[in-house]
């Protein structure tokens, strides 16, 4: 299974905010979209960044309340993990674990055309699990 078969199942909707946004305005987006990350985002669309709630936190933690009027900029990760559609779901679980990250920004043609969680990529693989698992107990008990 493919992470194409993740965003046709949950869809290819993005939410993206401008570099120049404050780490208000970005907690507000995730607030209001109940979601974890943000990809930041050109004029043109290109992916400059990801922001989590994580980032924001840590801001905080090191700048007090008075970071919430920071750009995003300042605090995305602006070096960006991605993948692709045609990654399959073992690859994409083992590059966010060994990457300690839960969102990832799916490219084609090196434009965004996605995002999955470690949540989405957890519950697709858990529901193969349990295909494979019934089609066993299927085959042992016809046998």
């Amino acid at each position: 299974m493919t992470i194409a078969r993740i965003l046709t199942i949950k869809g290819r909707d993005v939410v993206t905010a401008q570099p120049h946004l404050t780490l208000r305005d970005a907690a507000d987006i995730l607030c209001r979209k109940r979601i974890g990350a943000i990809v930041v985002s050109g004029d043109s669309g290109e992916v400059l960044g990801i922001l989590s709630e994580r980032d924001i936190v840590r801001a905080v933690s090191a700048g007090g309340g008075d970071a919430l009027k920071d750009q995003i900029s300042k605090h995305m990760t602006a070096k960006v993990i991605t993948t692709t559609e045609d990654h399959s779901i073992e690859e994409t679980m083992e590059t966010m674990t060994q990457s300690r990250i839960r969102h990832l920004p799916v490219l084609r043609d090196n434009r965004l055309a996605g995002m999955v969680s470690i949540g989405d990529v957890v519950k697709i693989r858990l529901e193969a699990m349990e295909v494979e698992h019934k089609a066993m107990r299927e085959y042992i008990a016809s046998a």
